[in-house]
């Protein structure tokens, strides 16, 4: 892996681990009872209005946290060189600059949402008789990002898999219960 690549991974990890979760557990959530079959058939139209759902408070929680914690950031920075103005550091090119990385934040954010939510379902939608296999998919695919994140971060990549895993169970369970779709 090169150098630069590497390097653009470190900085959007979490956007992209926050976006695929958040689309994943989206579907379980919003398509529950149609996946365990006690709804609707899962069809393509509801498959892309889950995942823009998906998308839109992906968008907006990471965009609003992550400028949130950069524009603090500098004001911390500035308090700390006793700049006489308050968030002096923030309202220069640096300011800029963190409103930038937050937007490209916010469109891998979006991008990872939109694509764990619609896979899925896309995939119950084209199998409509399989729909359970669309939940055993999107919870395996949160256990393989759980022991995915493990290895990464140097942590115990089974317990990583089985709280990510066991996170998509309970989701499922209150998708279903809430009966959304």
């Amino acid at each position: 892996m090169t150098g630069r690549l590497a390097r653009a991974l470190t900085q959007t990890r979490l956007p992209l681990v926050l976006g695929l979760t958040d689309g994943l557990l989206n579907a379980l959530t919003l398509a529950g009872a149609s996946l365990v079959g006690s709804g609707s058939p899962i069809s393509y139209s509801l498959a892309v209005r889950v995942a823009v759902v998906a998308l839109v408070t992906a968008a907006f929680s990471v965009f609003v946290s992550d400028y949130a914690e950069r524009r603090g950031q500098l004001v911390r920075a500035s308090r700390e060189l006793n700049l006489t103005s308050r968030g002096h550091l923030a309202t220069t090119r640096l300011g800029h600059l963190a409103l930038l990385r937050s937007l490209r934040a916010m469109a891998v954010a979006c991008a990872a949402s939109f694509v764990g939510a619609v896979l899925p379902l896309l995939a119950g939608a084209a199998a409509p008789r399989l729909s359970w296999g669309v939940v055993v998919l999107a919870i395996g695919a949160l256990a393989a990002l759980g022991a995915t994140l493990g290895k990464v971060i140097a942590g115990r990549m089974g317990l990583w898999a089985i709280t990510m895993g066991v996170g998509g169970g309970v989701v499922t369970w209150i998708g279903v219960w809430l009966h959304i779709a």
